[in-house]
């Protein structure tokens, strides 16, 4: 799941400009036929900056190994049952992810 977030063009841009308190992010889907929407960020949340900074690692790194500690660490505080390394499946913390996130909005 996490590495196919990594390679999701969009995703990446738009956690790019999350990262900067103040943005206003303008998100447009060709594709479904929708209005622009206009999101302003005041602050990004813990969670959003993690997977920012776990994309950056996965997009700009050498080392061939990258590890989540900080991302799963902050999605343990949004979603505790994924504590304690029980297997998961990978759509649940697909949603608590993206659930998480949305919710720092």
């Amino acid at each position: 799941v996490l590495q196919n977030l990594s390679q999701t063009p969009v995703l990446r841009e738009l956690l790019k400009e999350a990262k900067i308190p103040g943005t206003t992010i303008k998100i447009e889907s060709p594709e479904l036929c929708m209005e622009p929407q206009l999101i302003k960020l005041d602050h990004p949340g813990p969670l959003t900056l993690a997977m920012h900074q776990f994309v950056t690692e996965m997009q700009e790194t050498k080392k061939g190994v990258v590890t989540p500690k900080e991302l799963f660490a902050q999605v343990c505080k949004k979603a505790i049952r994924f504590k304690g390394y029980q297997q998961q499946d990978s759509h649940e913390l697909l949603r608590y992810l993206l659930d998480g996130m949305r919710a720092e909005e």
